[in-house]
Order: C-alpha cells, then sequence, then structure tokens
C-alpha cells in the first residue's frame, strides 16, 4: 500500500503579488526560488529547509477573503516551524500585521497574509 512521506510544497493564490511578495519577503523574511519555470502566469517559488515550498500564483480565487473567521487556528491554514517567533512577531506588530496566538498553549501564532491565506508559525 502507498504510504504518503511529507509534504513538498503548499500553494496559496494572490490577487496581487508584488503585494504578496511584500509579505513574504519583506515580513517572513523569505527569498525568492529562482528555479521556478515559466509556468505562463505571474508566481514565485520559496523554498524552506527540507526542500519543501511556499508557492504564491497570481490566479483568480475562487474562494471568498471576506468573513473568515478572526482566528486562523480554526480556518484551514499551513503550519510552519519557525525558529525566533518572538522576533518574527516584533516584526509581525512593527508591521501593522494582525495575527492571534494559539490557543492551545504552544508557542505558535496564526498569520493571514494579505490575501487572507492562514499560516500557522510554530516556534522551535
Amino acid at each position: 500500500m502507498p504510504a504518503l512521506q511529507h509534504i513538498l510544497h503548499i500553494t496559496w493564490l494572490v490577487a496581487d503579488l508584488p503585494r504578496a511578495r511584500a509579505f513574504y519577503e519583506g515580513i517572513l523574511g523569505l527569498a525568492p526560488d529562482p528555479a521556478r519555470p515559466d509556468l505562463g502566469f505571474a508566481g514565485v517559488w520559496y523554498t524552506l529547509p527540507g526542500s519543501q515550498q511556499i508557492h504564491l500564483m497570481a490566479l483568480p480565487n475562487p474562494d471568498p477573503t471576506e468573513g473568515r473567521v478572526a482566528h486562523g487556528g480554526r480556518d484551514r491554514h499551513v503550519a510552519v516551524a519557525v525558529a525566533g517567533l518572538d522576533e518574527l512577531a516584533a516584526t509581525l506588530q512593527q508591521a501593522g500585521v494582525d495575527f492571534t496566538r494559539s490557543r492551545s498553549g504552544r508557542a505558535a501564532l496564526f498569520v493571514r497574509d494579505p490575501d487572507g491565506n492562514t499560516l500557522e508559525l510554530i516556534g522551535i
């Protein structure tokens, strides 16, 4: 029987690629991966340790971004391990980006990108 191994990438749809890049690169500190081929639409890849990736695709989003629950832990999201969670929380606050702390008591926070996609950032 096949066995799933690990996640290779997640993909978020974004309406405004420069605005999304400002968040992922300017606030989260990710660097674009130049290996992204021309796929016929704008986008960017970010490679994380372990060869996992976040893909942004500048394509129409069929999902509503309004009316989502305030706490991202109660919405679909991806969890990413973060070294320096408190430093990142301070960066988010300084940039005026809203986030909520995990309600489980873990060292984690939930933040939405400019398109409403939720990341759970878990301190390691």
